[in-house]
């Protein structure tokens, strides 16, 4: 398997969103008794009231075309469709009276959904 591992990120993270990320993923691993920390894939679907959705989730492996951005401790896998709409992205974690969560600061997004779970 030939594994890309990019140092010009296509996806950023602040402080705060490092460490909520490495708190899942180690939640994660002493839940499902890993081995090691699980890979975090950010990805783009369509849907939303603007266009696409972002998604988070736990992987065990990288696939091969997908791009490796390590966040801190944690390495983060986005395949090559999803790569191209969240470039130059900063992933943050908010925490406010009403919400709690991750959020994403990107400058390609035309528009986005009033809860900012969307963009176009």
């Amino acid at each position: 398997m030939n594994l890309h591992i990019n140092s010009n990120a296509t996806l950023k993270a602040t402080k705060t969103a490092q460490e909520k990320i490495l708190e899942s993923a180690k939640a994660e691993k002493e839940n499902k008794d890993l081995e090691k920390l699980p890979l975090v894939r950010v990805s783009v679907k369509p849907g939303g009231c603007s266009g696409f959705l972002y998604e988070m989730f736990f992987e065990k492996e990288a696939e091969a075309e997908d791009e490796i951005i390590q966040l801190g401790d944690v390495s983060v896998v986005i395949d090559p469709q999803s790569a191209e709409k969240i470039k130059g992205t900063t992933l943050n974690y908010v925490e406010t009276l009403e919400m709690s969560g991750f959020k994403f600061n990107n400058p390609n997004a035309s528009r986005t959904c009033g809860c900012g779970s969307s963009f176009g």
